[in-house]
């Protein structure tokens, strides 16, 4: 299993390796929604296309659009999500868009049958708790 990773344009460094999934189950879908427990401004989405994962910020750079929901395709051997909103698109590799927009990019690694991303928050298949404004 292939992963990508680099230090691309629109590649994060800081951050640390987490946890997002056993790659058997990451893998049964193009895409999931990873949710940070800073809220939807920090959500990642991660990939699976052709055996590689991808990460990337869940919102549309553009207008906030929600990329997990895009369509996933191959043009001149590049991959590219784009946004359901206004068709901008995002190559899963560098996040650049022939829009000259730039998509935020994680580090995505696999490490014993699981898949990891490079990211500043925890990430988690599930929602976190709403936190309790005091």
């Amino acid at each position: 299993m292939a992963s990508s990773s680099g230090n691309e344009d629109g590649n994060k460094e800081s951050g640390a390796w987490r946890l997002a999934g056993p790659v058997s189950e990451l893998s049964q879908k193009p895409c999931r929604l990873m949710y940070s427990p800073l809220g939807h401004q920090a959500d990642v989405c991660l990939f699976h296309v052709k055996g590689e994962f991808f990460a990337m910020d869940a919102r549309c750079s553009h207008s906030g659009g929600p990329l997990c929901d895009g369509d996933i395709e191959e043009a001149n051997g590049v991959l590219q999500v784009f946004c359901p909103w206004h068709d901008y698109d995002f190559n899963l590799r560098t996040g650049k868009s022939g829009t000259g927009l730039q998509q935020e990019v994680y580090e995505v690694k696999i490490q014993e049958d699981c898949v990891y991303v490079k990211h500043a928050t925890p990430l988690s298949l599930q929602p976190f708790p709403a936190v309790k404004k005091s």
